[in-house]
């Protein structure tokens, strides 16, 4: 009997270790450190030849932001993909933290999300072109680490341009 349970011991150790190894800390796997110069990222994403920008616009008490970061920012996959092909910046919507946006513009945080992107719920996932135009809006959590990376794709592949993202999602569960 107690080799029994040592046996599951291990083997539960096992699986948390692996699992854990799947994930990383956000913060510093996920977003790109940022001085708060949206015109100087999107320059940065031009020369190292990304897709684009995107920015995750989240407020501290928010439990989707949270549930985003635990189970889905936090993925090795999601956090290697992204970090690959795009600029990935966070910006408090709450924040009184200076930024310069796409044009140059001095303000808030708060003014970015509210005044300039329109944020009224959190977390939001804007993607921005080259050019820093946005290009794909989602409002709300992701169902897993797959609905985002795939979200990801039809940005970086251009399909925004083809059609909305519910029916692409939609086309590859088919």
């Amino acid at each position: 009997m107690k080799q029994l349970f040592a046996a599951l011991c291990l083997a539960v150790l096992s699986v948390a270790s692996a699992t854990a190894s799947d994930t990383r800390d956000p913060s510093s796997h996920f977003f790109h450190e940022s001085f708060g110069d949206f015109s100087e990222e999107l320059e940065l994403a031009r020369d190292e030849g990304k897709s684009g920008v995107v920015i995750f616009f989240e407020m501290d008490d928010c439990p989707f932001c949270h549930w985003m970061k635990q189970h889905v920012l936090n993925q090795r996959e999601v956090q290697d993909y992204f970090r690959e092909h795009f600029q990935v910046y966070v910006v408090d919507v709450d924040g009184g933290i200076e930024v310069v946006d796409f044009d140059g513009r001095r303000m808030s945080q708060q003014d970015f999300a509210f005044r300039e992107h329109r944020v009224r719920a959190t977390p939001v996932t804007i993607f921005f072109d080259l050019e820093g135009n946005a290009v794909h809006r989602f409002t709300g959590r992701t169902a897993d680490a797959d609905e985002f990376l795939l979200m990801g794709h039809f940005v970086k592949e251009g399909i925004y341009k083809e059609m909305r993202f519910a029916r692409y999602k939609r086309e590859q569960q088919e």
